[in-house]
């Protein structure tokens, strides 16, 4: 068996449920934005009182908040992601749901913070809808373009889906729902990939990449990246991340208090 062969079926084999990228270490490297959302995500959970996180993965952001609200609950589509996260997180006391991206199963004005990091989907009509007035939805979302150069070897060029996850767009859809945005920032961030195993395992971790990514069925151009990675030292891609933040008015737009 080759070098290459050998890589690309250690890879195929390691677990990919939760949203922990450990077994990339030393394999690949991606720089983060200068925000630092975990620390900001924590200050804001200390003065919640009931908090929403949604599409958590395995918990693993949501478990590295240090003192959790008197009510924290968090959402997952994936049932090997929901049993993952129910571990880490029942034990501090919240609750862990299973619910679709789009659409979320509780009463309208129920939490004062709603979180996500790296959401699939954002329902901004279903996020204005939980919020109670003087909520706050905070996040941080995959930007435009992530991971452009592994999409694009894979699937050539892409130019009408570069737009996908555009910052203004994403706050006129909030605005739309009835938000107010108060913060929006966008970082484009470096990324190496030291070997082609560490590829396999992130398109197969992070679906949304290349969709319908299989081994087999993209064998030629992951030899092509192999011999890539060989010439270079590494594959070089970028990501994006937004930091947004909105905030649900206190009073209806168009009412004045006392109506």
């Amino acid at each position: 068996m080759s070098t290459f062969e050998k890589l690309v079926a250690e890879a195929a084999e390691v677990p990919v449920d939760g949203w922990d990228f450990g077994w990339l270490d030393g394999r690949a490297t991606e720089q983060r934005p200068s925000w630092g959302y975990q620390a900001l995500l924590s200050r804001r959970l200390r003065t919640a009182s009931k908090a929403l996180d949604l599409q958590t993965g395995g918990g693993e952001v949501l478990a590295g908040v240090e003192r959790f609200p008197p009510l924290v609950v968090a959402t997952e589509s994936w049932l090997p992601n929901v049993a993952t996260a129910a571990r880490r997180l029942a034990p501090r006391g919240a609750f862990v749901v299973r619910a679709a991206e789009t659409s979320l199963p509780f009463g309208g004005g129920v939490f004062d913070l709603v979180t996500a990091r790296h959401p699939a989907a954002v329902p901004w009509a279903e996020i204005a809808r939980v919020l109670r007035p003087g909520g706050t939805y905070f996040a941080q979302h995959v930007g435009p373009a992530t991971m452009w150069e592994l999409v694009e070897h894979f699937l050539g060029p892409q130019p009408s889906a570069r737009a996908r996850r555009d910052p203004e767009r994403e706050a006129a859809d909030a605005r739309a729902s009835g938000l107010h945005v108060v913060d929006l920032r966008c970082e484009r961030l470096r990324a190496e990939f030291f070997d082609v195993g560490a590829v396999v395992f992130f398109l197969r971790k992070v679906v949304w990449t290349v969709p319908g990514f299989t081994v087999d069925g993209y064998w030629s151009r992951l030899r092509e990246l192999h011999e890539q990675i060989r010439r270079d030292g590494a594959f070089v891609a970028h990501s994006a991340r937004t930091l947004v933040e909105a905030r649900k008015p206190r009073v209806p737009c168009g009412r004045h208090p006392g109506e």
